[in-house]
Order: structure tokens, then sequence, then C-alpha cells
């Protein structure tokens, strides 16, 4: 246990082998990096002051080496681009795990009764099973086919675990498995807009669905994009809001959607072709225009939700206040959640609430967010001409 704890102290804290080593010479300790490599691997035991020395190094309290491990992750699919190296996959899901054993231990001490509301993962051989395995879904956690508020938020209330990772922001899209056989896991980053966060949410939803065990990985992750889409827009609201048959689809009317459904405007451009509304031609068409405009990267309007899971922070205060742990645990379980609340600034109203929160807001305070939110992207403006093309977004544009 002390071997696979120190592991991942180290990795959480960005450090080879050898730096640990090096460290732990400006203390007078001396311990090569083979030496490092063999407690890691549980070949011999650190002795309590050499326990106390690799603490101060790796940023963590001692007992942090002695914690007895509860929890067994079985990863099922990780998602990140080929730049991301062994080291930082790795980092990741050490973050992961150390969230996660804290959530079980949380989740079974509070809601000892409570079990995931998740169905069998079903057998999925083809883009039609993965629109039938996300209607299972919807159908289980009795969705209907409205808008998802938060999909974040869903997936929280059924009983998954949600990790929001901030490690390799831009290299790494998504990472699922299972906790204990028990608790469904999403990793997702936080460095993306919520419309892609919740997009990539159901997509690792749809890994741990559908058992693609029969195809190769390529056509496993093509089968988990339609889940997503089709868990965020069934194949009826799709068709509800284009029809069943469109030889053009309107770009503003994309961004309308995009904001009513939480779905990027190129996402519904797919999923309008892969349900058979527009055409191959049409979609094409679209595409390059998207090239045209430089909107692939950033689209010209945002999706504003509440897709930042709350749910570990939530049951660390309350066991908190309920005198279940100490502070120091609760920082230990969610670092930061016991710090003093201060008075809600502009900055904080406009992360924290949605567009139709700040719309519902007293003028002058909904001016004063507005006001912020202007100076703060200035300079990102000036610098960004892809954003200053957003003024193409008038009438005229889009009936050129």
């Amino acid at each position: 246990m002390i071997g696979k704890r120190l592991l991942q102290a180290r990795l959480l804290a960005r450090m080879t082998q050898q730096q640990v080593s090096e460290e732990l010479s400006k203390l007078d300790v001396s311990l090569t990096k083979a030496g490092v490599s063999k407690y890691e691997r549980g070949g011999s035991v650190p002795n309590a002051s050499l326990l106390l020395r690799l603490a101060q190094v790796l940023g963590v309290k001692a007992d942090y080496f002695l914690r007895e491990e509860t929890v067994i992750v079985k990863w099922l699919a990780f998602r990140r681009h080929v730049s991301l190296g062994k080291k930082e996959q790795d980092r990741i899901k050490a973050f992961a795990e150390r969230v996660v054993e804290g959530q079980v231990w949380l989740q079974e001490c509070l809601f000892p009764e409570e079990q995931p509301v998740f169905p069998r993962r079903s057998r999925a051989m083809s883009p039609e099973d993965a629109e039938k395995a996300a209607a299972r879904l919807r159908q289980k956690w009795e969705l209907g086919d409205c808008p998802l508020e938060s999909v974040t938020e869903t997936v929280e209330q059924k009983g998954g675990i949600v990790v929001d990772c901030p490690i390799a922001a831009g290299e790494f899209d998504g990472l699922s498995g299972w906790a204990n056989r028990k608790y469904p896991i999403a990793v997702v980053s936080s460095a993306v807009p919520d419309d892609r966060c919740r997009f990539d949410l159901a997509h690792e939803l749809g890994h741990l669905m559908m058992d693609c065990r029969q195809v190769d990985e390529k056509e496993e992750d093509r089968f988990a994009y339609r889940f997503a889409a089709a868990f965020i827009v069934p194949p009826a609201v799709a068709r509800r809001e284009l029809g069943d048959h469109r030889h053009k689809l309107d770009l503003q009317e994309l961004a309308l959607l995009k904001i009513k459904h939480g779905l990027s405007m190129q996402a519904w451009m797919r999923r309008a072709v892969d349900l058979n509304i527009i055409g191959q031609s049409t979609y094409r068409a679209l595409c390059v225009e998207f090239s045209r405009r430089r909107w692939r990267r950033s689209e010209p309007v945002q999706f504003v939700g509440r897709e930042r899971p709350m749910r570990l922070k939530q049951m660390t205060l309350r066991a908190l206040a309920e005198g279940i742990i100490t502070p120091d645990k609760a920082e230990q379980l969610c670092l930061g959640c016991t710090e003093e609340p201060t008075p809600t600034s502009t900055e904080q109203l406009a992360e924290e609430m949605s567009a139709v929160d700040i719309i519902k807001l007293p003028k002058p305070q909904r001016e004063k967010i507005l006001a912020k939110a202007a100076e703060l992207l200035k300079e990102e403006y000036k610098k960004d001409p892809d954003l200053t093309e957003f003024e193409a977004l008038g009438n005229g544009d889009f009936y050129e």
C-alpha cells in the first residue's frame, strides 16, 4: 500500500524519481533513484523517518502513505491527444483515483443505502445500437424529451462520479471507468466550455453504458460520439426542432439550438446528417462555411450552463458540519472547501449564474456584471481576430 501511495503522491507532485532523490539529498537524506523505484514497487518499505521526509518533499501528510486502499478503479476508455505522454496519462489517472477514493468514502459514509441508478451495459455493434443505448438510459432516468439543464448534475444525482480534471489542458478529452465495480466514473477536462464539457461527459457515459468488445477502438469511439449526441438530443427532439427533411440549415438557427440544448452548432450539423435530415452535400457545405468563417474551434455563440461537479464538495461540507471529519480531512478530500466565503463579486456571479439567472437580476446589477465581463474580454478580442468576426452574425450574413 505504501508503494502505491508513494507513486500516486509523486505523480501528483509532477516529480520524477530522480527529482525526489535530489530533493531528499537537500534534507540530508541519501536515497537513489533506484531506491525510490524499489519503494514504489513494494520491494522494500521505508522507515518512519524516511516517510516523514518523503511527505515533506511530495507535499502530503505522512499518514497519506498509510491509508488503506478502499477503492479499486478499473479504467475503460481514455481519450487523449497523441501528444499526451505516458507520465501525464498516469498523473491524470492518479488525480482521478484520489478524488474517486474520497467521494466513494463519503458516499458510503453519508448514504450507505443508496445505489447508483445505472442499467447494465448493452451490446453495441452499430450506430443504431448506440442510439438505442442512449434512449434506454434516458428512459431509465425518466428524463423525457426536455433539454437537459445539466448533464453533470444528472449523472451525479444518479450515483455517478464526475471528476473535473485540471491536468493536461488541451491534450486530454475524457476518461471513464468503474470504482469497486459499482460506481461509474467519468473524468472530463476543466479547461473546456460548458457545451464541450457536457458532450465529453455524455461521450464517457457511452463508454460506460455500451459493451463494444466486438468492435475495434476507433469504432467504439464513433459509437460513443453517437451515444453522446443522442443522449443530449434524442432523435424525436432533433426532428421536432429541424423537421424530417431539410435542404439547408440556417446558421442563426443552429446558434439558437446550441443555446437551448447545450449541443454545439457543429454537433447539431452532424446530428442532422446522422438522422438523414440533411444530406452529405449539405453537411459538407456547412463544414466549408464554418471553416471559411474560422468557427471550427471557436463558435460565435456560447452555451452557459452548470457543468462542473458539486457533489464531492457538498458531501465534504456536510460531513464536516456533522462532525464526521475534521477540517484537515475535509481539505484532503476537497481542496479549498473550508475557505471562508467572500462577498460575491461580479466575476463570481458571472461564473456561477446561468444566463437566465443573470437576466432575472435587477437592471443595475445585471449591467454591472455585463460591463465587467466586457472589460475582462476586451484585450482578448484585440488579440484574437476570430472573435471580432462575431459581427458576421448579422442577418445579411446569414442570407448572403
